[in-house]
């Protein structure tokens, strides 16, 4: 005799006096890893294009930031109103208020690495705007009380040693530093700052709120800034309402709510290491969407920093 499971008609059995395998624990975990770094991978691919949509939309860097956050506040007002009503927001007004701080960061370093981009060179930009892995992991260490471990440091060494080769000789063939070198650096500060803000709000907070509370206090500090220094905010040919609308979408919606979420699950210093694959994806992406060539000397670049991002993960993944 056997007995059917659930008794639906039809069903697999087992035999008698047997029960269905469950999932265990470590089945579970691997599975919840495996979706947390699905999401990872997701926003980084959606913000890597963000510079391909800049680009695209040729319009002052201020105004580009304004737009690509106001999007996304927009698109997503009513699901985070349906969320306030539901209760499932935080109440905490501590919680509010460092989100909105977290915005506050998130807009200066759009603010400051679009504008840097004008003051100097792309690659000084590029490389001095990636300081941000490692103020998050001294802040995690020093803040947070984190046991990074030598894999974390030894990958992240690789990984910026690769965006070094990426941006190549350029970065360092000018006398000394300028006011965009200290803008771009400024900016991965600000970066910094968002992250490490944002572990702390994911631990108390949605995704979804974590997103839209920061979004809107930087897309009100854009506006205010745009407004002050008298930007042109419309006007513009169709084709770059339809980058901007890739850039709110697709980079901000889409790649900050994969990102945050893998926020509630990961360390920000791990996530932040990982996200030094974005300007190696954005220099792949820049090959047949801006007609850019791909030298060898980025490829191994590219080589170098995701053989570190694997290191810092790896680490991670046997701690």
């Amino acid at each position: 005799m056997s007995k059917s499971i659930s008794g639906v008609s039809g069903a697999h059995t087992l035999p008698a006096g047997s029960t269905p395998a469950a999932t265990t624990p470590a089945q579970r975990a691997a599975t919840s890893r495996v979706r947390v770094y699905l999401a990872l991978a997701l926003g980084i691919v959606c913000i890597a294009l963000s510079a391909i949509f800049t680009r695209q939309a040729g319009i002052p860097g201020t105004v580009s930031a304004f737009y690509r956050v106001g999007i996304g506040v927009v698109v997503l007002a009513i699901p985070f109103g349906r969320s306030v009503s539901r209760g499932a927001v935080s109440p905490d007004r501590r919680v509010w208020l460092l989100a909105a701080a977290s915005g506050i960061f998130f807009a200066l370093d759009l603010a400051l690495w679009n504008t840097s981009l004008f003051r100097t060179s792309a690659a000084n930009a590029t490389l001095l705007a990636n300081d941000a892995p490692i103020i998050v992991g001294l802040g995690s260490l020093l803040l947070f009380r984190e046991k990074l471990r030598l894999p974390y440091w030894v990958g992240l060494a690789l990984g910026l040693i690769g965006m070094g080769i990426i941006v190549g000789g350029d970065a360092f063939s000018r006398s000394g530093p300028g006011v965009g070198d200290a803008l771009a650096l400024t900016a991965g500060v600000s970066y910094a700052g968002y992250l490490l803000a944002m572990q702390r709000i994911r631990a108390k907070m949605d995704t979804l709120s974590s997103l839209w509370i920061p979004g809107l206090t930087g897309a009100l500090l854009l506006l205010l800034f745009n407004l002050a220094t008298h930007q042109t905010l419309w006007g513009f040919p169709p084709h770059v309402y339809l980058s901007l609308l890739e850039l709110g979408i697709i980079s901000q919606v889409i790649g900050w709510l994969a990102i945050n979420y893998a926020l509630g699950h990961l360390p920000a210093a791990i996530v932040s290491a990982t996200l030094l694959g974005q300007p190696v994806l954005t220099a792949l992406f820049a090959v047949p969407l801006l007609g850019e060539a791909l030298a060898s000397r980025q490829l191994l670049g590219g080589l170098v920093a995701l053989a570190g991002i694997y290191l810092v993960n790896r680490g991670f993944s046997r701690k």
